[in-house]
């Protein structure tokens, strides 16, 4: 029988809950990550929305943070959605100047690029791997990439509005980031793609 993946979700701050309800809906085995140790016994890691200046000082606080981008370097899966996709960015701007950044994937971010909470939205997104329908993004504060390197792959780019063509999901090796906040639509889609990618680094059979 195979066994199920664990994955973790960083639960310094930030909407953990909603992100180990998907996990667990798509078949992994979800545990809240707080110390070094636990970073080093799962299979992928996800690093949620919330406030991503907030999540970096407490990376720093409790000496996480050096060996979380260690266990990234190493090859670490890892998903970040919204804050989480900022904290994986390589550089990120319209931030405090003492935030840190774990530099997962070579993108640069604009933090709050769609503007404050009052200016939150959503929309549906085509989202390459995902075949079966659109996807319902839900954008709260949330950044875009600027700008990429060549190993990203782009997802999804926003489809309608002023902010047309804009970059909001990319993904890079066994690590993945999404713009926009899947955890809390009931559709686990975005989850089971990353699932499914962590599954194949380890080579499990679905």
């Amino acid at each position: 029988m195979e066994s199920r993946l664990v994955i973790g979700v960083l639960a310094l701050q930030g909407d953990v809950r909603e992100h180990m309800h998907a996990l667990e809906a798509v078949g992994a085995s979800p545990v809240r990550v707080r110390r070094v140790s636990e970073i080093l016994s799962v299979d992928g890691l996800v690093i949620p929305g919330g406030e991503s200046t907030t999540m970096s000082r407490l990376l720093t606080t409790f000496d996480l943070f050096s060996p979380l981008k260690a266990a990234l370097d190493d090859g670490l899966p890892a998903y970040g959605s919204c804050a989480g996709m900022i904290m994986l960015a390589r550089t990120v701007m319209n931030t405090r100047p003492d935030a840190v950044s774990l530099g997962a994937l070579d993108i640069s971010v604009r933090r709050n690029a769609f503007g404050r909470q009052v200016d939150s939205f959503e929309e549906d997104l085509t989202v390459a791997g995902i075949d079966d329908g659109p996807v319902r993004a839900v954008f709260i504060r949330a950044p875009w990439v600027e700008e990429h390197g060549a190993g990203v792959e782009v997802l999804a780019k926003v489809e309608t509005g002023p902010a047309t063509g804009r970059v909001v999901a990319v993904r890079q090796g066994a690590v993945m980031a999404t713009s926009f906040h899947p955890e809390v639509t009931g559709d686990h889609r975005i989850h089971r793609l990353f699932v499914d990618g962590v599954r194949n680094k380890h080579g499990q059979a679905r």
